[in-house]
C-alpha cells in the first residue's frame, strides 16, 4: 500500500508500523522521504500524480478544500481527529489494521500504557504555545488530554476555547505550580523564557519538547515517560 502523510504524527506512527510512506509534509521531520508541501498547503497535483492507495489527514492539521480535492480525483482518504489519549490509541489501532502490522505490534504498543506509573498527585500548569498575544491550550485537546494522564491540570481548563489568548496578568492570578514551555509551535527563545520566569517567579519552568506534548501516536507511552521523569524533577 502506497501511503502518503499529511499529518506529522501520523508520518511517525506509519513508519514505526512498518507502512509504506511513499511521501510526507516537509514538517514531518523525514528527509528521506519525498516531500509534498506542508500540512496547510499541501501540493495536492504532486500527491494525485504519486497515485497513493491512501492519503491520511488530520481535521485540524489539514484544510477540508485539500481533502474534497483529493477525494474528488478518487483518492482514498482517511481523516484522523485526535483530541484525547484515548482517541490516540484508538488512531494506533486503526493504523495498525490499514498497513497490515500484525496484531501483536499493537498488543506491544498498549501493554506500555499499563507499565506507566500512576501520578496522584494534581498540580496546575500554565502551556504556552504563542507569544503576540500569548495563546495556551485548553481543554478539548490531546495536549490537555495527556497533561491530564501526568496529573496535571491546566489552569486554562476552564476556557471556552481550546486554544485561549490571555495576558500574563491573568496567568499570575491563576497561579500555576508549573510552566511547561514547548518547544514548538512557537520557537521560545531565553528572553521569552526569562520574561514568563519574571511574571510567573512561584511557578516551576520546564522546556519541554513539543512534539512529546502535541504529536501524538506511538510515540505517546513514552512522551508521558519523558513527561513524567521532567515534571517531577525540582
Amino acid at each position: 500500500m502506497r501511503i502518503v502523510s499529511l499529518v506529522p504524527s501520523s508520518t511517525e506512527t506509519l513508519l514505526a508500523l512498518g507502512g509504506n510512506v511513499v511521501a510526507c509534509t516537509r514538517f514531518c521531520e523525514q528527509p528521506d522521504l519525498r516531500h509534498v508541501g506542508g500540512t496547510k498547503n499541501p501540493d495536492v497535483a504532486a500527491i494525485i500524480a504519486l497515485r497513493p492507495d491512501l492519503v491520511v489527514m488530520d481535521r485540524e492539521e489539514n484544510r477540508l478544500e485539500d481533502h474534497d480535492r483529493l477525494v474528488a480525483a478518487g483518492v482514498r482518504v482517511v481523516v484522523s481527529d485526535v483530541r484525547s489519549v484515548a482517541d490516540a490509541i484508538a488512531l494506533v489501532g486503526e493504523l495498525t489494521d490499514i498497513v497490515g502490522a500484525p496484531p501483536a505490534v499493537f498488543e506491544r504498543f498498549q501493554a506500555q500504557f499499563e507499565e506507566l506509573p500512576v501520578t496522584r498527585e494534581r498540580r496546575s500548569a500554565f502551556v504556552p504555545i504563542w507569544r503576540r498575544p500569548w495563546m495556551s491550550i485548553g481543554p478539548g485537546t490531546y495536549g490537555a488530554s495527556l497533561l491530564d494522564r501526568l496529573g496535571i491540570d491546566l489552569v486554562t481548563d476552564d476556557a471556552a476555547d481550546p486554544y485561549p489568548t490571555l495576558e500574563l496578568e491573568e496567568v499570575a492570578a491563576l497561579d500555576p505550580d508549573l510552566v511547561l514551555v514547548p518547544s514548538e509551535p512557537y520557537d521560545f527563545r531565553e528572553p521569552h523564557l526569562a520574561e514568563l520566569a519574571a511574571a510567573l517567579p512561584n511557578a516551576m519552568l520546564h522546556p519541554i519538547d513539543g512534539r512529546d506534548l502535541f504529536w501524538w501516536g506511538f510515540r505517546t507511552p513514552s512522551a508521558i515517560a519523558r513527561l513524567l521523569e521532567i515534571t517531577r524533577s525540582p
